[in-house]
């Protein structure tokens, strides 16, 4: 049979230029915490891709244990977490003969903040669970004047509304009287103009005029404090990935976010930076 090699050359071409496009076409998969996937990670990716227009990202956030699953599946290169490897997921990994990798990136951390005028200065635990629940609701339950509690919270589709219910109150629903907001500004604004105020905020968006963070447990709410585990209201942020299988792109994200300008730019969104100087023992989960 005569070859129609005038086809073939072309189809040849085809299929090469095709290869070609797909290899400088670098994805990054990410799946997984909706802490890290609400706001910042959108934010340190569009950052990121200044500088590396090349990389595509696939971005989802359904929560870290799908997250875990996904990576564990091959089915994502890094998974957010807003907590420590499980027990079953380390033993997953096992039975599939993989090491999962940590890669510590901050911290989440939340300020409960009241006005300056306030005479309230600390709270308990127990006090903010309920308060924030309804059980309290005048501020001379705990040491304040006889005066109704307002309640301002974040607006119910963002991560923030869900993270503090886990943080802070049990995952019991707020009072039905709480004010739902758009945004940490919204909260902050609306606190300083009330005196019988409370709400909650990013640890390192605390204005400096008009609102002021209680103590929690006697505890302030500050980089040293939860990086030293002491701080109630906060929780890690890492990634995890598969040790030795992460491609070259995702190694280059994690510097970045782990480095000077991924940091400050947790810490301009209200997260707390890592302390540069930590390290993660051997990089190995949990």
């Amino acid at each position: 049979m005569k070859t129609t090699w005038k086809w073939i050359v072309p189809l040849l071409i085809a299929v090469s230029v095709g290869l070609a496009s797909a290899e400088e076409e670098k994805v990054l998969v990410i799946t997984g915490s909706n802490t890290f996937g609400e706001e910042l990670g959108p934010r340190l990716i569009e950052v990121f891709q200044k500088d590396h227009p090349d990389i595509r990202f696939e971005l989802t956030t359904p929560g870290t244990g799908a997250g875990m699953l996904a990576l564990l599946n091959n089915d994502c290169h890094l998974a957010p977490a807003s907590r420590i490897a499980t027990e079953d997921e380390l033993r997953l990994a096992r039975a599939r003969d993989v090491r999962l990798r940590s890669h510590f990136i901050g911290s989440y951390g939340v300020s409960v903040i009241v006005n300056t005028e306030s005479a309230v200065r600390g709270l308990t635990v127990a006090e903010i669970r309920d308060i924030f629940t309804g059980e309290i609701t005048n501020w001379s339950e705990v040491g304040g004047p006889d005066a109704t509690i307002n309640v301002y919270i974040r607006d119910p589709v963002s991560g923030t509304y869900l993270g503090f219910q886990e943080l802070a109150m049990e995952y019991q629903p707020y009072v039905e009287s709480a004010v739902p907001l758009l945004s940490y500004d919204e909260i902050n604004e609306a606190i300083r103009k009330d005196p019988n105020g409370i709400g909650y905020t990013g640890m390192t968006l605390v204005p400096e005029s008009g609102v002021r963070a209680v103590l929690v447990n006697g505890i302030p709410g500050n980089i040293m404090s939860v990086n030293e585990g002491m701080y109630p209201y906060a929780r890690g942020l890492r990634f995890y990935s598969i040790r030795g299988q992460e491609p070259r792109e995702a190694w280059t994200f994690i510097r970045f976010v782990r480095g000077r300008d991924g940091q400050q730019i947790l810490q301009e969104m209200g997260y707390v930076p890592r302390v540069l100087q930590r390290l993660d023992p051997g990089g190995i989960a949990p």
